[in-house]
């Protein structure tokens, strides 16, 4: 059979962890700044740095720790991302969301996505954990631009409902069931790595955000055109430029995402162990 290159590479990628992938893992579960020591928590953990992969790009940011750690939550199996690949790191959209297919290859068949995020809801305080319902990704490139291999999904797919329904009503039941304050909203993805200026978190409110960050949404859209249930979770860290007097900076990203560990890692470890059961 003739392979794409995006095909080609993912069969390299697959080919060099293959012998190390301990078990097929049921949930592919994204963490973001501040919110990689969820991994730690995976029983029977097996770790595989990214540099050990050939063809597979390297995560350059403070943070995050660039592995993929395989392990269980109870018994679900879970391949966990510690350090994510942004588009502003300079890598190509289809760097960015290799791992999204990578994990996809391996059998993963939901897609659990966080991240660090700013409020652009002023309903929102630092700390409060968002549920996405679903996304704006308009600010930066496809990933599904190019040639499309039909092995990985369709030419147009819909995105009409990103954000599984019965996923998110698994994330509600757990949060009310533990206690756990969540909020609900639409994630806007810039490319960053700037913050956005206040003018362009206005905009961002107009058109209907609620958070504001550097990633996750494009990753949704490959995730959704290769066949994965998916869900995700912010972790609102600061009030968006304009809305706070105080400047941003990623220090605090990193505290704000270690502050709401208990609740995250609450919420996460719960919902997973159910999920696991769909």
């Amino acid at each position: 059979m003739n392979l794409t290159a995006i095909e080609d590479r993912i069969e390299q990628c697959y080919d060099a962890i293959q012998a190390k992938i301990p078990q097929q893992p049921k949930v592919a579960l994204t963490l973001g700044s501040g919110l990689g020591d969820f991994a730690y928590d995976l029983a029977d953990k097996t770790i595989v740095p990214y540099r050990e992969i050939n063809a597979f790009p390297v995560s350059t940011v403070s943070g995050h720790r660039g592995q993929f750690v395989f392990g269980y939550v109870e018994d679900v199996p879970v391949i966990a991302m510690q350090g994510r690949i942004h588009y502003y790191e300079g890598y190509s959209m289809e760097d960015v969301v290799l791992p999204i297919r990578i994990m996809r290859r391996m059998g993963a068949e939901i897609l659990f996505l966080t991240n660090a995020a700013g409020g652009l809801n002023t309903d929102f305080k630092a700390g409060d954990l968002m549920m996405l319902t679903d996304q704006i990704s308009s600010f930066v490139p496809s990933p599904l631009i190019g040639t499309n291999p039909e092995t990985l999904g369709t030419r147009f797919p819909d995105m009409s409902e990103i954000y599984d329904r019965e996923l998110q009503q698994v994330l509600r039941c757990v949060s009310a069931e533990n206690d756990i304050a969540l909020r609900e909203g639409v994630y806007v993805q810039f490319s960053g790595p700037n913050y956005e200026s206040p003018a362009e978190v206005r905009m961002a409110k107009l058109l209907g955000g609620d958070a504001v960050g550097m990633s996750t949404a494009c990753e949704a859209v490959a995730g959704n055109h290769c066949g994965y249930r998916i869900c995700g979770i912010s972790c609102i860290t600061n009030l968006a430029s304009g809305l706070s007097d105080k400047p941003l900076s990623h220090e605090e990203v990193k505290q704000a995402g270690i502050d709401a560990g208990p609740r995250f890692k609450k919420l996460v470890r719960e919902s997973i162990i159910r999920m696991g059961k769909l």
